[in-house]
């Protein structure tokens, strides 16, 4: 047995921009760049052409959109600027800690996380006083695929050194963490199990 955790809504809370385009564009002017003035439309706009559940990287999709407006900036200058933005307060949701370490007295724990941002998941595992708690993170940015993708948990399974079908996988989201049950894992819901009851769903695992 395998488990891994979703981390954005299932063990930690963070407060989102409320307007992204807005955020990303302050810290582009901060950085000397010319932010075209229908940016907001532009930010709206698809400019990588990706596979249905491949990961986007947001510097990525801000490059190719200031591009596509005739600016031409380095790469890592947008990058620190996304990374800027992205920057959230963030606040570990009660029994996250102990829900971890529970499940890695039974087996290998890792993290199985959606998020477009570099740098992010480290940043908020510290925050939260979760890092070295897993022996694997797996993100869409890291791994190229968004969940529900099977690619997404067949490369935590694989981190893990499992196979995908032993994956028990913890989140909020039926839509992209139930995604697990087509690799034949089995999902727990913490909106109906909460963390504090995860141990008792792991020991009634069929």
């Amino acid at each position: 047995m395998a488990v891994t955790f979703d981390l954005f809504g299932t063990l930690v809370d963070v407060d989102y921009p409320a307007d992204p385009a807005e955020i990303v564009a302050r810290e582009l002017e901060s950085r000397d760049v010319r932010v075209p003035d229908d940016w907001h439309v532009a930010y709206g706009e698809r400019h990588v052409d990706a596979p249905a559940g491949a990961e986007v990287p947001i510097p990525a999709h801000v490059s190719a959109a200031l591009d596509s407006r005739g600016v031409n900036v380095a790469d890592s200058v947008v990058r620190h600027a996304v990374i800027a933005a992205f920057d959230p307060d963030v606040t570990r949701r009660d029994g996250a800690l102990s829900a971890v370490r529970t499940a890695a007295e039974r087996g290998p724990v890792g993290l199985c996380s959606n998020c477009a941002v570099p740098e992010l998941v480290p940043r908020t595992l510290i925050r939260a006083g979760l890092r070295g708690e897993f022996d694997a993170v797996t993100t869409s940015v890291g791994c190229g695929w968004r969940k529900p993708h099977a690619k997404a948990f067949e490369a935590a399974a694989e981190a893990l050194g499992v196979e995908p079908a032993s994956l028990i996988h913890v989140g909020d989201d039926p839509t992209t963490d139930g995604g697990v049950v087509d690799v034949g894992g089995r999902f727990v819901d913490v909106t109906e199990t909460p963390l504090a009851s995860i141990a008792g769903e792991l020991e009634a695992e069929p």
